[in-house]
């Protein structure tokens, strides 16, 4: 069994100041085995890391699309955002990909998805992110989980980690996997292990765009 993290975002990322080098020492660190670089609409932290260490790195990235956010892994190419669902679903179906749903129902965020727009798209898509660290009631959780049984789709969680605090919070206990299939494959079995981040973990986002502002920092 591994220990899988499967939703963080590096300084590459407009909203995270965490170095890649910083990450990779602290997943050792702690015992997470492997982890799913997913910057926001970028995906060079991701190669990047996956170059330094192949077995410890997936290459990922966080997509925003028309009407929510995608997370592909296992990802060779970037996606640009701000394509219809479809069509960012195909450009990571050509590229072998899987395809997760991060936090669809957390209305909190301007990045979420309608049950319409989730139902157009579910026949298309690997998973659903079923747990996100960053939701700040259980309520968007809760409702992903029902939605996933209910329609029998893989489940995913995800830190959403923005600080080295936060990794880890969410994390899969799965089989050891190789590639995108066997990937899946585990999945069928995993078993989650998670705990909610604390509201002020927030703040780190806040801090890093300011940060980057004041520094003149183009991400």
């Amino acid at each position: 069994m591994v220990r899988v993290e499967l939703h963080v975002h590096t300084r590459v990322s407009k909203d995270s100041l965490i170095r890649l080098d910083d990450l990779l020492k602290h997943c050792q660190k702690t015992g997470v085995d492997r982890v799913a670089i997913t910057d926001h609409n970028r995906i060079e932290g991701a190669l990047e890391g996956s170059k330094i260490a192949p077995e410890q790195v997936i290459v990922g990235e966080e997509i925003e699309t028309t009407h929510g956010e995608l997370i592909g892994y296992f990802m060779t190419e970037w996606v640009p955002p701000g394509f219809e669902p479809m069509e960012a679903i195909q450009r990571l179906r050509q590229q072998g990909a899987v395809i997760s749903v991060p936090h669809p129902f957390d209305t909190i965020r301007s990045q979420h998805w309608s049950t319409q727009a989730l139902m157009s798209i579910l026949p298309h898509i690997d998973a659903i992110e079923t747990f996100n660290a960053r939701c700040m009631t259980a309520s968007p959780n809760l409702h992903a989980a029902a939605f996933a049984r209910e329609h029998g789709c893989l489940e995913t969680v995800g830190s959403d980690a923005h600080s080295l605090y936060e990794v880890g919070r969410a994390i899969l206990m799965m089989d050891d996997f190789t590639d995108a299939e066997s990937f899946k494959k585990a999945l069928i079995n995993a078993h989650q292990k998670n705990k909610r981040s604390p509201a002020f973990v927030h703040l780190f986002s806040r801090y890093a765009v300011l940060y980057k502002k004041l520094a003149g920092i183009k991400t």
